[in-house]
């Protein structure tokens, strides 16, 4: 359904590049298939994409309709809703809930598809790397390859991977290809973990309404307090939904980061080079995606710079045409507005620059 052309968004002095947009080929589709047709299914899983690619309710058929499509379908609901470009990305869980093997063999695949989709449609699309990080090795490899190769110029994770985090030295490797090769990663939420689930799903809460903010949220965190960003110092990580809340939370997490580090209670948290807010303000990108607040993202902008907040619609799980007018509408300095909605994507995506 297309939206009267009375309710589109305006023309504007800045093109709107929406920087968390997500596909999936119809092939890693038949690859989840085979794995909810086995009995022992991770229940985070089955609760996500298991609901969504079964579900006959109006909102998951657009939600599957948005993510197969790279083409007329996408562009005419970015037309809708005045989107000029779409920074696409495999959508969660990609790869990581396949087994090794699996996910190392579909990734190129699943890259490759994208890299064709921008090669038909090179001013509406830009294409983010997939990696397996089952395999650090061969993520490292994927990510050269998605540069060199492909032409993409970020990488898509999908927060844990069975469980497992980032802040793991074993995953290390794809940091430094990533720092390595000047690809800031978007560290994208994934339905919960076997470990952290039930309270969550028993209410109702395990999905984008909070389950993901949490999770992906403690995934940066563990990111942070690791060192790992000390080891990567040129590290650029982007996290959405307004920095998963981490923004609002900084003056307690630095003040109880410290004391926990003071009391040496845990093993685990060790000194680090700089503050939580401190990691914030030099290695991390927030997008607003799914939130069209101006106040949070005023407040964001305020805290970690205007330069590193960008705009983002979370497309096709959250498609609303409201939003992109209510964000229009923000009383915010025209440089910064555009800063919001376009060169900062162009800057952190090497997206050419045009106006708009």
């Amino acid at each position: 359904m297309s939206t009267p052309a009375a309710n589109r968004p305006a023309q504007v002095p800045y093109r709107r590049i929406a920087t968390e947009e997500a596909f999936a080929p119809q092939e890693m589709l038949d690859i989840y298939n085979k794995i909810l047709a086995k009995g022992d299914v991770d229940i985070g899983f089955k609760n996500l994409m298991g609901f969504y690619m079964s579900s006959p309710s109006e909102r998951a058929q657009h939600i599957m309709r948005g993510l197969l499509d790279l083409d007329q379908v996408r562009i005419q609901h970015m037309d809708d809703t005045g989107v000029d470009v779409q920074v696409i990305a495999l959508t969660s869980p990609g790869v990581q809930i396949m087994d090794k093997e699996t996910a190392v063999a579909f990734t190129p695949t699943a890259n490759d598809i994208l890299a064709e989709a921008v090669r038909r449609h090179p001013t509406r699309f830009v294409g983010m790397i997939a990696v397996a990080p089952q395999d650090p090795s061969a993520a490292a490899k994927e990510i050269e390859r998605g540069v060199n190769k492909l032409g993409m110029n970020s990488v898509v994770i999908n927060s844990h991977t069975h469980g497992e985090y980032l802040s793991d030295p074993k995953f290390w490797e794809i940091f430094e290809a990533a720092e390595a090769h000047d690809t800031p990663i978007y560290l994208h939420p994934n339905a919960l973990p076997k470990s952290m689930i039930m309270p969550f799903l028993e209410a109702g809460l395990d999905g984008a309404i909070y389950g993901f903010g949490v999770e992906t949220g403690l995934h940066a965190l563990r990111i942070m307090t690791s060192g790992a960003l000390d080891r990567f110092p040129k590290l650029q990580i982007i996290i959405g939904h307004m920095g998963e809340a981490l923004p609002f939370w900084a003056y307690r997490l630095d003040y109880m980061h410290a004391a926990t580090v003071k009391s040496k209670r845990y093993d685990s948290m060790k000194p680090i080079g700089k503050k939580p807010s401190e990691y914030m303000k030099s290695n991390f990108i927030i997008t607003n995606s799914g939130v069209a607040w101006e106040q949070a993202i005023k407040f964001t902008q305020d805290f970690i710079g205007v330069d590193r907040v960008m705009y983002a619609m979370d497309y096709p799980y959250q498609f609303a045409v409201e939003e992109v007018h209510t964000l229009d509408a923000m009383k915010m300095d025209a440089a910064d507005k555009m800063a919001f909605f376009q060169t900062n994507a162009e800057r952190v995506f090497k997206i050419p620059h045009a106006k708009a």
